[in-house]
């Protein structure tokens, strides 16, 4: 079978791979649609270590084309959303963390790009489904089910884990699709006040129809002093780091109030270093908690998710910018993210 992905660091185009064995657990998919993520980037260039001869993508839904004797839940011919994080839930690793994210280790549940070849090709492999998928229903648009596999998850995410509550005020960082999913999960939470940080006009624009109560940005000034006013000088109770550099988080923590929260979603690269000043965590007894954590996996959560399109709570559709057709043009749509037009913030390529 044909796929795309990366012959070595920053070598990327076409591979011709084996068609993938399916278990007795286990499906092959056909993706119908996928879009290409900041973090098949960021792997493309090496930002998660060495890797050779991989197909690229971890964001899909599609239908399903085989299934193994045990499975129950799905048959071939179901459409289907994939996770982007499929756990071994065999594994005694997911009894132990609460986002099943690490089932033999970190990122170990991330099974796409992690250890396994992706989503960009004519079919995909996908562990244990009937944990790991989730129908798509009639009157749910596929691509609306489609950001639900990890921008929605994720964005989403960072919310829980800042346990965010009525009433708070709320900072996040980063308007790519992921802060644009935790700018509206917080709207959806309670948050009183949500002050985006970003730059791009498009998304600028989505942050405030999401729920965004001002939209600011590191060119008119120091983040954690435009925060300190906006907010009368106390800060926010809690921040979501869903995007930008090490400095991001720095300022993270300057203009987070005591007893606040930190939480963080933003893919970090191998080589980056984050300095933390003693003076702005409180010398290290500021009352700041610090939270990391990784996109929650298995298909009750992306079903829960598609729930919440379907009764119309939210639409992820708005963050959809680009629209490609046809399997070779998966290509463009990947450069297209590689070089992040100001015009970009998530593009999707239809498959049939």
């Amino acid at each position: 079978m044909r796929g795309y992905g990366m012959y070595s660091i920053d070598n990327v185009g076409w591979l011709e791979k084996d068609k993938p064995v399916c278990g007795p657990l286990d499906a092959i998919v056909r993706p119908t649609i996928i879009a290409p993520c900041s973090s098949d980037i960021h792997v493309a260039h090496g930002g998660s270590g060495p890797k050779e001869n991989l197909i690229l993508g971890h964001e899909a839904v599609g239908i399903v084309e085989e299934v193994g004797q045990y499975v129950r839940r799905f048959k071939p011919g179901d459409l289907v959303a994939v996770p982007c994080v499929t756990p071994n839930w065999l594994s005694r690793g997911v009894q132990n963390f609460r986002s099943f994210s690490h089932d033999r280790g970190p990122f170990g549940s991330f099974k796409f790009v992690g250890e396994k070849d992706g989503v960009m090709a004519e079919c995909f492999h996908v562990n244990q489904a009937d944990p790991n998928l989730a129908h798509i229903r009639p009157g749910v648009e596929p691509e609306a089910a489609l950001m639900t596999v990890d921008m929605m998850s994720t964005g989403f995410h960072g919310v829980e884990l800042a346990d965010i509550g009525i009433g708070e005020k709320v900072v996040v960082i980063g308007i790519g699709p992921i802060g644009l999913m935790a700018i509206a999960a917080a709207a959806l939470r309670g948050a009183s006040q949500i002050i985006a940080v970003g730059t791009r006009p498009r998304a600028r624009e989505v942050a405030v129809e999401y729920g965004a109560s001002e939209v600011i940005s590191y060119r008119d000034g120091p983040l954690d002093q435009q925060v300190m006013d906006l907010t009368r000088g106390k800060g926010a109770h809690k921040v979501v780091v869903a995007g930008g550099g090490p400095e991001a988080f720095a300022d993270a923590i300057r203009m987070t109030r005591p007893n606040g929260v930190i939480s963080n979603v933003n893919f970090f690269d191998v080589k980056d270093n984050i300095a933390i000043r003693p003076l702005d965590w409180g010398l290290g007894m500021g009352d700041k908690d610090i939270r990391g954590s990784f996109c929650p996996g298995g298909g009750k959560r992306i079903q829960r998710l598609i729930n919440m399109i379907e009764y119309k709570r939210i639409d992820p559709t708005k963050m959809i910018s680009h629209r490609f057709h046809g399997f070779d043009s998966i290509p463009e749509a990947f450069e297209l993210m590689d070089k992040k037009s100001p015009d970009l913030i998530k593009p999707v390529v239809y498959l049939d």
